[in-house]
């Protein structure tokens, strides 16, 4: 597999339960700031169930129904379980739960 999806699927299992990051923000963590697109090519391949990927998410908060895989609302569903709120419009409160990597989460 392509050394820049394991780089992100790297990335990926290093946010902690109730927080999310977007496809922009991981491009740019695995050194491609223009591959958000990529991002979610990687996210659509894995099929390594140690990769959280109901925890990335698009820029403006918004889950994918890419990951719905069981039912509709399952991203949501899961991301809920691990105490992420949403707006009324469905998106995750980015401010409150984007994950920043090296800081501590309570």
């Amino acid at each position: 597999m392509d050394s820049f999806y394991r780089r992100v699927w790297a990335l990926v299992r290093q946010i902690p339960e109730g927080r999310v990051a977007t496809y922009g923000q991981l491009a740019l963590l695995a050194g491609s700031p223009r591959a958000s697109r990529i991002v979610g090519s990687a996210m659509a391949a894995c099929t390594d169930p140690s990769v959280p990927c109901h925890r990335v998410v698009d820029r403006f908060g918004g889950t994918k129904t890419a990951f719905d895989t069981f039912a509709p609302g399952t991203q949501r569903a899961l991301l809920e379980a691990e105490g992420v709120l949403f707006h009324l419009d469905g998106t995750v409160d980015l401010e409150q739960f984007r994950w920043n990597p090296g800081e501590e989460t309570t």
